[in-house]
């Protein structure tokens, strides 16, 4: 019997809730109180490329766009909440398909005007493109999963549960594969079924956001292929470019004031997407960030295919968009695999454990099914291993063990930061069948046991899948950001910062990379 679930749109808005202040290397300052020409612009990630085609919209209107960068998902949550009243003038996401399936979010944005637009596309090694037999206009979603099951193709994609691309790619490839000749149901979601899990089969890297994907492709020689916005994969040397002939989803990027704002601030917002629209900086977009123009007079920058392609809708409701993100995320993807490294040293106790039990409670809510957690609590050394798997015939009881285990967490002894995380990997072995990551939490400085060169030495030693294992560090308490930040760097992982939001935030955002 399946369990009750959270509807996976619903948790990007706790994900984003608890993490409004943790330190992302692609989110802007935090809005503050608004300044006379200036819009608090709430915008998704991917759009911190546009940082010099601002500063030239400012010169020609005198307006300054100070954005805030998160996923799309977690914006369109945000304003269904009501939580962008007064903090955001405008928002700028990637798509406005989510605010069209959330009423309570649509009613909070006026004048939706698209700005750019970029499809979801293919980016396949231009190494492999003889021995798979492509050419690159005329590519179909049908040979890509047939490349996949033929053991011809792996890649990597974010996640749709937190990033529009990764939801873009979804659909595209569920439309595709179910013959949908309009928006998906949910019988098309279940006729394809079969063919996404073989597709899935395929996927090698999961993330977050799409910086951090072509980050850890880039140390994957294994990985053949991203899934991306063909704009984000323009910018990685080495890929050709495919967008499927058979149809794909495109992002439109609609700049719009929220109804909240005044008549001045509106102006304001309607001055700045003028200026986007004029024809020299739609020709600096697509020049500078291999956006398309949506500008009929001026064409598309040079290298990106101008052959029409069907546009894919997304769902009509939001009970099937839910269905499909939980169908992938349960059912369909690798399941994910991680050790929870955690320190219970005795500086965490008190307040600092009573947070780390309630954040790992919480978190029980959004593990998945077929889900493999070991938690590994250490202070001198590691004080225990407890490993439980999600089953998705009695997922509560592997859920309830993980809360149990939690509970029985104790603070003592002093900080095993790098010998604790050298028995993680020890753990882990080498299953490749799996999405498999350590997460470290610790909120003070080594002081026990093999040091930052042991670590080191000790990685550098390690060979295949187990040298391929992220570490996501969290910083906490007095922990040391330069410590924690070599660590995420050195295994191909990334810091997030607790110290200024939450712990459960910080545990809720990692999610995306699991």
């Amino acid at each position: 019997m399946s369990r009750p679930r959270r509807s996976l749109l619903a948790l990007t808005a706790l994900a984003l809730l608890l993490t409004a202040c943790s330190a992302q290397e692609d989110r802007a300052e935090d809005p503050a109180a608004p300044e006379p020409g200036t819009l608090r612009v709430l915008a998704s990630s991917e759009l911190s490329d546009m940082t010099p085609v601002l500063e030239q919209v400012r010169k020609e209107t005198g307006v300054r766009v100070r954005p805030t960068y998160t996923g799309t998902l977690d914006a369109v949550n945000l304003l269904a909440k009501g939580g962008a009243d007064g903090k955001y003038d405008a928002v700028w996401l990637s798509s406005g398909a989510y605010l069209r399936l959330r009423p309570d979010a649509a009613g909070k944005v006026v004048s939706e005007t698209p700005v750019m637009s970029s499809p979801v596309a293919l980016g396949v090694k231009t190494s492999e493109l003889g021995a798979l037999g492509w050419t690159a206009g005329q590519v179909t979603w049908s040979q890509i999963e047939q490349a996949v099951r033929d053991g011809r193709l792996t890649y990597g994609m974010t996640d749709p549960a937190r990033s529009n691309s990764g939801f873009a790619t979804l659909i595209s490839v569920a439309s595709a594969l179910s013959g949908a000749q309009s928006a998906l149901t949910d019988a098309d979601v279940a006729k394809a079924a079969p063919r996404l899990r073989e597709f899935f089969e395929g996927q090698r890297l999961t993330s977050g956001s799409s910086g951090w994907l072509a980050s850890a492709y880039a140390r994957h020689a294994d990985v053949d292929a991203l899934l991306n916005y063909e704009s984000v994969l323009k910018g990685i040397p080495g890929l050709t470019v495919i967008r499927p002939t058979d149809g794909v989803v495109t992002a439109d990027y609609p700049l719009s004031s929220l109804a909240s704002t005044d008549a001045t601030t509106r102006t304001n917002v309607k001055r700045v997407t003028d200026a986007l629209r004029t024809e020299a900086v739609q020709r600096l977009i697509t020049a500078r960030t291999h956006r398309r123009p949506v500008v009929p007079s001026v064409p598309p920058a040079a290298g990106l295919d101008t052959a029409r392609r069907r546009e894919l809708p997304f769902p009509g409701s939001r009970s099937v968009a839910d269905g499909l993100l939980d169908a992938y995320e349960n059912e369909l993807r690798r399941p994910s695999r991680t050790v929870y490294v955690l320190d219970t040293s005795g500086s965490m106790e008190g307040e600092r454990l009573n947070r780390l039990k309630d954040a790992l409670a919480d978190l029980t809510g959004d593990f998945r099914d077929r889900e493999e957690v070991t938690l590994m609590p250490f202070g001198s050394d590691v004080k225990s291993v407890a490993t439980h798997v999600v089953s998705p015939a009695a997922p509560e009881a592997g859920l309830a063990a993980i809360r149990a285990d939690a509970a029985k967490l104790r603070a003592e002894g002093e900080t095993a930061i790098y010998t604790s995380l050298e028995k993680a990997y020890d753990h882990l072995g080498t299953d490749r069948d799996v999405f498999t990551s350590i997460v470290l939490m610790t909120d003070g400085e080594n002081t026990r046991g093999d040091d930052a060169d042991d670590f080191d030495a000790f990685y550098q030693g390690l060979a295949g899948a187990r040298r391929d294992i992220p570490v996501f560090t969290v910083l906490f308490g007095d922990s040391d950001r330069a410590e924690l930040q070599h660590i995420a760097e050195l295994t191909g992982g990334r810091l997030f910062d607790a110290r200024q939001g939450s712990l459960d935030g910080a545990f809720e955002e990692i999610r995306g990379y699991q």
